[in-house]
């Protein structure tokens, strides 16, 4: 630490003398200590792993044969290409090095993964045990096979993470670890596992850059586990975050549950974020407000809730939740109209007569009329926030940790309905009226109430189309 501190405010010839004079592993070494002050939180030491990665890349670049008969510096080449590093100064260094088969098929695997072919990564790495190569060397490795298979062998990724924090406890290797293990947990509907890690991360990491990616897959996995993690659970985890995390927390979750219609987990979370740590609420916050809403609308008296809603701060709100707030204005208005009347069907059935020469026949159809919502004017699904880069991470894999947005199911649209009667037979002169076998049957007229209740689920369904599934 010492030594990449006097690195980095030392003058540019210095540096350039230094990173000629030092050998590549303690190039690396330095980086790697400074990653781990990173994972506990040191934000400031992030300029250091910046000019650290500019100097080891010169380094590597420069690096020939002789530089690689040490075992040491070729391992350090491999842990700088998976903490960041460039892939094509990895590929070139490695082809002039003369080193052993295995490690210059981790060498092939590393920079496949770092270019973004990860079926070639994963075939280049399948056969190589973490545990079976030294330490600084197989925690990365372990870590880069668990996010490599983490979709098409969860178990096994979930296996590999754990190796790595086995090997490299306390460090940034850790923190990437429990972070990508969160997602993979929820993903298999694992909730035990989910909790386990998410514990285990706020109470190591909860300051790391990369905490947002961690809150991100929390609040995915809460939402996705909502019938099999308990609200006792969630409020154990997010107890031991400050009160201004765990407040962002709670938001979110009540938003994912308000648009997602999960209504308890929404009433829940709104009313820890209202209530706040030790009873210091946020009742003033107009977010709190506005999912606190959401959730009893189906339940509160209709009037109460636009009253309240009507009181909302409209200019603390962020785009996306004044579109919101607007769609439940809309549908709490919509449930306060009055009741259309159903369209008139043909009650009786058709009766066709011939007359003096002639033929009649009558058609009956039914359209019925569900009026759509107007489209709420920019409602687009948020953006997951830009996160600091994670140097254990190729770039092509970053997307792969947040779990996909689920698309909402298609409304339903009611079929257009007709019937045709065709003409009747002729009828002996003075016989009576010929009713038609095939005439339909008197429809049941259906109830106003429920009417007015489907009318409103199939527009908060529309809502939850304008909105998009599950923002950030």
């Amino acid at each position: 630490m010492a030594l990449a501190l006097a690195l980095f405010v030392a003058g540019p010839s210095s540096a350039a003398f230094a990173q000629d004079a030092l050998q590549p592993y303690q190039l690396v070494r330095s980086l790697q200590l400074i990653q781990d002050r990173i994972a506990g939180g040191d934000h400031a030491a992030l300029p250091m792993q910046a000019k650290l990665l500019e100097m080891i890349d010169a380094r590597m670049r420069n690096a020939d044969a002789e530089d690689f008969k040490e075992p040491k510096n070729f391992r350090a080449l491999l842990v700088y290409g998976m903490s960041g590093g460039n892939p094509v100064t990895v590929a070139a260094a490695a082809s002039r090095a003369a080193t052993d088969a295995q490690s210059l098929a981790i060498a092939k695997g590393v920079v496949a993964y770092l270019s973004g072919r990860p079926a070639e990564a994963i075939e280049m790495l399948k056969p190589i045990d973490p545990m079976g190569v030294p330490a600084d060397l197989g925690a990365f490795l372990a870590l880069v096979k668990g996010s490599l298979l983490a979709t098409d062998d969860p178990a096994a990724a979930l296996n590999l993470l754990d190796e790595a924090r086995l090997l490299s406890p306390g460090t940034l290797v850790e923190e990437a670890a429990l972070r990508r293990s969160v997602g993979i947990a929820a993903a298999r509907g694992d909730a035990a596992r989910f909790a386990l890690a998410s514990t285990q991360y706020v109470a190591s990491y909860l300051y790391s850059p990369y905490a947002s990616q961690f809150a991100d897959a929390f609040v995915s996995g809460v939402i996705t586990l909502h019938m099999a993690i308990s609200q006792d659970k969630i409020a154990d985890i997010t107890s031991m975050m400050d009160p201004e995390r765990e407040t962002v927390i709670y938001l979110r979750i009540a938003r994912r549950a308000a648009i997602d219609g999960m209504t308890e987990l929404s009433a829940f979370a709104s009313a820890k974020a209202e209530l706040g740590r030790n009873g210091n609420g946020n009742r003033d916050d107009p977010r709190t407000q506005l999912y606190s809403s959401l959730s009893t609308m189906t339940s509160a008296s209709v009037d109460e809730v636009r009253a309240k809603l009507g009181k909302i701060d409209r200019g603390k709100l962020s785009q996306s939740d004044r579109d919101l707030l607007d769609a439940a204005q809309a549908v709490a208005g919509e449930v306060m109209a009055p009741v259309k009347a159903p369209a008139s069907a043909e009650a009786a059935p058709t009766i066709v007569a011939r007359g003096d020469g002639g033929k009649s026949a009558t058609e009956a159809s039914a359209d019925p009329a569900n009026a759509d919502l107007p489209p709420v004017e920019g409602a687009m699904p948020d953006q997951p926030p830009v996160a600091v880069s994670d140097p254990s991470v190729a770039p092509s894999d970053q997307a792969k940790d947040a779990p996909p947005a689920a698309s909402p199911p298609p409304v339903p649209r009611p079929a257009q309905a007709s019937a045709e009667i065709p003409a009747a037979a002729p009828a002996p002169t003075g016989a009576a009226p010929v009713v038609q076998a095939s005439a339909p049957a008197t429809p049941i007229a259906q109830d106003p109430i429920d009417a007015a209740v489907t009318s409103t689920r199939h527009q908060l369904d529309q809502i939850d189309q304008l909105l998009g599934a599950a923002p950030k």
